[in-house]
């Protein structure tokens, strides 16, 4: 699948995150918060609070935000944040796994069901639809910093489970408990990666009609728009005359 991206459906409509540029930067402070929270404020020995960094950077956050959300852990200490994932079915029989940092449960499930019922969606139990994807970890390199060949080997020997070459990029894959290792071995051969995290990978999808396109667009922009909600992730495919159409 050389010069497609597989997981270009969990991070849908790069143009729609750039409009709520602020609302994204306050998501991820909030996950360099609690990474900071949880382990060392040292980025160097917290290994979710490096990719937490990361991300924030590939996102263009300021560095002067990003040392705020790291000293807010300790001025936020007394408030606990539980990690929840909602899981459901929106408009085409799209699965959808919503992944939350919230400090009020009861808030949260009630705005993400309402989202859900909104937008031609509703909102299942628990594993309801995660076994449709694979937890994994994805790492991601410009290509211009090694060969295909070069980089492959590299990977592999750091325990990653395989490298594609896509859109000037290189997209790097491992198993859900490997992403930190791989990483820190990748980095210490080449440079930082450009992005990591981990992912939802659906292990099939629905190419959806244009109705049901706007419809669940709506959903995910809905769900996207909370503050508690970290990530969503889906099963789908759109065409790109459809997208194109929808852009417009």
């Amino acid at each position: 699948m050389a010069g497609h991206s597989k997981f270009k459906n969990i991070q849908h409509r790069k143009g729609a995150q750039d409009k709520k540029r602020a609302k994204v930067f306050n998501k991820l402070a909030r996950e360099i918060m609690v990474a900071a929270k949880l382990g060392n404020p040292d980025p160097d020995m917290n290994p979710r609070l490096r990719g937490a960094i990361i991300a924030a950077r590939a996102a263009n956050m300021p560095n002067d935000r990003i040392k705020r959300a790291v000293d807010s852990s300790k001025e936020n200490a007394d408030t606990v944040y539980d990690e929840i994932r909602y899981e459901g079915y929106g408009p085409g029989g799209v699965a959808v796994i919503v992944d939350a940092l919230t400090d009020n449960r009861n808030r949260t499930a009630g705005e993400v069901r309402t989202a859900f019922s909104k937008n031609g969606g509703t909102m299942g139990e628990a594993n309801s639809v995660s076994f449709m994807f694979d937890r994994i970890g994805l790492i991601t390199y410009p290509d211009t910093v090694a060969s295909m060949d070069d980089m492959f080997e590299a990977a592999v020997e750091a325990g990653a489970e395989n490298v594609e070459e896509v859109d000037e990029n290189f997209e790097i894959t491992t198993a859900f408990d490997e992403l930190f290792n791989v990483r820190e071995a990748l980095e210490k051969k080449y440079e930082e990666a450009a992005n990591s995290e981990l992912i939802w990978a659906p292990k099939n999808t629905i190419e959806l009609n244009e109705k049901h396109a706007t419809t669940l667009l709506q959903l995910i922009d809905s769900l996207e728009d909370n503050d508690d909600v970290q990530k969503v992730s889906a099963n789908f495919e759109i065409a790109d005359d459809i997208l194109e159409r929808l852009a417009g």
